[in-house]
């Protein structure tokens, strides 16, 4: 009970501000977690291990079982694989092209959003610095008061909002960034895991294909 009585004197002695910074707050929170689940689903492949495995497949010629384990898994890194095998070049370098291709298409909406967790949290900082100019404009005008009471009154509530407003901006702020910060590490990581299957698929693909071309010849 006294956590909510502190937490709601707090709210009322940083003046309007506060609201609109919680709403900036409601919005980002509900960014965040849509991202985490997005984004969270694309990591949870093992890059490397895949790569590998798809790559053993196609080595030994195993097409079908390659495409099978691919449509099992569903990450961009699986998604750009069937893309390369639906394509029946024999150059590596046209294999690549087509993988670039289905990259182009398949990471983007991982990105999708993550632009504005920072915009949202300069406009929560911002916010909580426009509510301490006004705090402080308050705890000014106490200075030509005549009435001492009146006086310690608006200083008390001047200061307040100003120390209130700036700190509840940036305790949105803070964590907003540093959950921008994991998401981005997060997409680049899995960019890398999609290249890297690119390379050994295609790679062993093209090798594959034209020892058929050599044999059937």
């Amino acid at each position: 009970m006294d956590v909510l009585s502190t937490i709601s004197t707090y709210f009322k002695t940083g003046g309007p501000f506060m609201f609109i910074i919680l709403g900036v707050g409601v919005l980002t929170l509900a960014m965040i977690l849509e991202r985490f689940w997005v984004i969270g689903r694309a990591s949870s492949l093992n890059g490397q291990k895949f790569g590998e495995e798809m790559e053993r497949s196609v080595s030994r010629g195993d097409v079908n079982g390659a495409m099978s384990l691919a449509r099992r898994i569903h990450t961009p890194a699986s998604k750009v694989a069937l893309y390369i095998f639906t394509t029946g070049s024999l150059s590596e370098d046209r294999l690549q092209d087509a993988a670039d291709s289905a990259a182009t298409m398949v990471l983007p909406p991982l990105s999708r959003r993550l632009p504005h967790l920072t915009m949202l949290a300069n406009v929560a900082t911002l916010l909580g610095l426009l509510g301490t100019i006004f705090g402080l404009t308050t705890a000014f005008s106490a200075v030509g008061a005549a009435d001492p009471a009146q006086r310690s009154a608006f200083l008390a509530a001047g200061i307040s909002q100003a120390l209130n407003t700036t700190s509840f901006g940036l305790i949105v702020a803070v964590p907003t960034l540093i959950c921008h910060g994991f998401l981005v590490s997060t997409v680049e990581r899995i960019v890398e895991q999609v290249d890297e299957v690119s390379v050994r698929l295609t790679r062993a693909l093209a090798k594959l294909r034209q020892d058929q071309t050599r044999q059937a010849a």
